[in-house]
């Protein structure tokens, strides 16, 4: 059987690293992650050295692209992370965020209680999130964004996913140029500084990615609420379990406790295709049934199983 090998190379924390083996139909793909504690430089330095010699790479904790709709914003600071890389593929999991998370309610609907519906959702940041965004929206009777907020410090909520969209049309080729130290949000280890506490108040669902999230998350406030999120490791389950959190939903499997970025689980991906290049919306669909890639739910409170 052949063995493929995807690695991601992440400006976070070295603390989150983690290999496992999985299968994909005959395919056995090694998925690897490697933080590199916000050095730009061991980053560039990895991308470099294993440029050839691994089947695909996932860049975590920054994008190369923003997509909306059918156009792709460049972040120019993360596209030299990868300058002189022109061998193995790189992907960012913007792919997965549109096809796998854009459908992470149906397809994790078959692990649930009971059909899930919401009367508020605080999304604190969606910016790289679009796909997630509009799942969202079709579950919510009401969505707050909360990027400038909670990303930007400016008490300006942003409700409803069209003027939501609308705004982010606005400003995301100005985004393209701001540095990777506006860009990267964070590592393990972040103390709590949490912000705007009355919209996690309000909010019954929480959805946006997990380091973010934990920065910025009031945690006395966690209690009875659905996180959506990703990249939790079994002692962020359990932090979330001690705070009353009601379900966690990640939007990737786990393997081995530990649920991977969707940079990781694209990489995996292309690294099974072995196409030698990022696949497209329609090839990552098509790959998610056909490999059964399914969100994971855990229902965290006692009256609840399977536990994580």
């Amino acid at each position: 059987m052949p063995t493929r090998h995807a690695v991601s190379i992440s400006l976070g924390s070295a603390k989150r690293d983690k290999k496992v083996r999985v299968q994909f139909g005959d395919t056995t793909v090694i998925i690897e992650r490697i933080g590199t504690d916000g050095d730009v430089e061991a980053a560039k330095r990895l991308y470099r050295s294993l440029d050839g010699k691994v089947d695909a790479f996932g860049m975590g904790g920054v994008d190369l692209y923003i997509r909306v709709d059918d156009h792709k914003y460049p972040l120019r600071a993360a596209h030299r992370l990868i300058e002189g890389v022109s061998k193995t593929p790189v992907v960012d999991g913007q792919g997965l965020k549109h096809t796998l998370e854009r459908r992470v309610f149906s397809l994790v609907r078959p692990q649930l209680r009971a059909p899930l519906h919401f009367r508020r959702a605080f999304m604190p940041l969606a910016l790289d999130r679009v796909g997630l965004a509009r799942a969202v929206d079709e579950i919510a009777d009401d969505v707050v964004f909360g990027d400038f907020m909670v990303g930007l410090g400016l008490p300006i909520p942003v409700r409803g996913l069209t003027t939501y969209i609308r705004l982010l049309k606005r400003f995301l080729p100005l985004v393209g140029f701001f540095p990777l130290s506006m860009l990267f949000y964070g590592s393990d280890g972040v103390e709590f500084q949490p912000k705007y506490e009355k919209y996690w108040a309000q909010a019954d669902l929480i959805a946006c990615d997990f380091m973010f999230m934990k920065k910025y998350m009031p945690p006395h406030l966690l209690e009875g609420k659905t996180l959506v999120t990703n990249t939790t490791t079994e002692s962020n389950a359990a932090f979330l379990r001690a705070h009353g959190v009601h379900l966690l939903i990640t939007t990737t499997p786990r393997y081995d406790g530990r649920s991977f970025g969707t940079n990781m689980m694209e990489a995996a991906l292309t690294a099974y295709a072995g196409k030698g290049r990022p696949l497209t919306l329609e090839e990552l669909n098509a790959l998610i049934d056909e490999l059964d890639l399914r969100p994971t739910a855990t229902y965290l409170q006692e009256e609840s199983a399977p536990s994580v």
